[in-house]
């Protein structure tokens, strides 16, 4: 995120892995900022990322989306400020690929015969209130250039902190696991004191590979209630890893070799 705010004027940083960003006002080509962006990122954290450039939130997500979905045809970057662009992508984008729109709203918008995002943009606003909700309204006007989602900077406080860490080798050994998960309560604890919160609960979650079909899998966690409402990490990491490790020993199932690759603490 710390790379983005760098390069435009404000940033709203929606989830861990997503974020708007105020571009107005940039000078130049807002496609080729999106590109030098992408670039950016993936150069400093090998992470590829989809770049959606429009009037407003929803119709962003939207240019995301599709960025992602024609990424060989997109390179990652999609802006569909321009109108031609924009109705384009509405006429081809599923109603139930726009942001906010969940399985039973979709079914519901398709029984009344809105079957796509323009359909959804073209729809008597006031009707979708009535029917639906002042947010279905916001999404229709949204999707039709009216901006009626602002920027917000401050990001509110996270109801759940997670730090969590993907190995680059498998470990068989419990000593590396046990220093991750100290490293990584202690962030948490650090993270939670920023925001000025407090927790009850705190958990830890260990996992294999998931993707090598040949390799046999395993994950466990651990979770614990402190006695009261703190800021400080209350509880050991060795005493989290141990009963992790308790539960899997106990297990009547025979488990696989403890070749970790991911933990997280939260």
């Amino acid at each position: 995120m710390a790379i983005i705010e760098s390069m435009v004027p404000a940033v709203e940083v929606y989830s861990i892995d997503e974020a708007f960003a105020d571009m107005t006002g940039m000078p130049g080509n807002l496609t080729e900022l999106g590109r030098s962006i992408r670039s950016k990122v993936y150069h400093c954290t090998g992470i590829p990322v989809g770049v959606g450039i429009a009037p407003t939130k929803t119709l962003a997500k939207l240019a995301n989306h599709t960025a992602k979905r024609l990424q060989a045809h997109t390179g990652g970057v999609v802006d569909i400020c321009d109108p031609e662009k924009r109705d384009w992508v509405l006429r081809n984008t599923s109603v139930g690929e726009v942001w906010g729109i969940g399985r039973k709203m979709k079914a519901h918008l398709e029984s009344m015969h809105i079957l796509s995002a323009k359909d959804l943009a073209m729809a008597d606003p006031w009707m979708l209130r009535k029917t639906f909700s002042v947010v279905i309204e916001k999404t229709a006007r949204e999707l039709a250039g009216t901006a009626c989602l602002e920027l917000d900077e401050v990001e509110p406080p996270r109801q759940e902190i997670c730090c969590s860490r993907m190995f680059g080798k498998r470990l068989t050994e419990l000593g590396p696991i046990k220093e991750a998960v100290a490293t990584y309560m202690m962030r948490a604890s650090e993270k939670l004191r920023a925001q000025g919160s407090v927790c009850k609960k705190i958990r830890v979650s260990i996992r294999t590979g998931m993707f090598n079909p040949d390799e046999a899998k395993y994950a466990n966690g651990a979770l614990v209630q402190l006695p009261y409402e703190s800021s400080i990490q209350n509880i050991s990491a060795s005493e989290l890893t141990e009963l992790i490790c308790c539960y899997r020993t106990t297990c009547s199932t025979p488990l696989p070799t403890f070749t970790s690759r991911g933990i997280g603490s939260s």
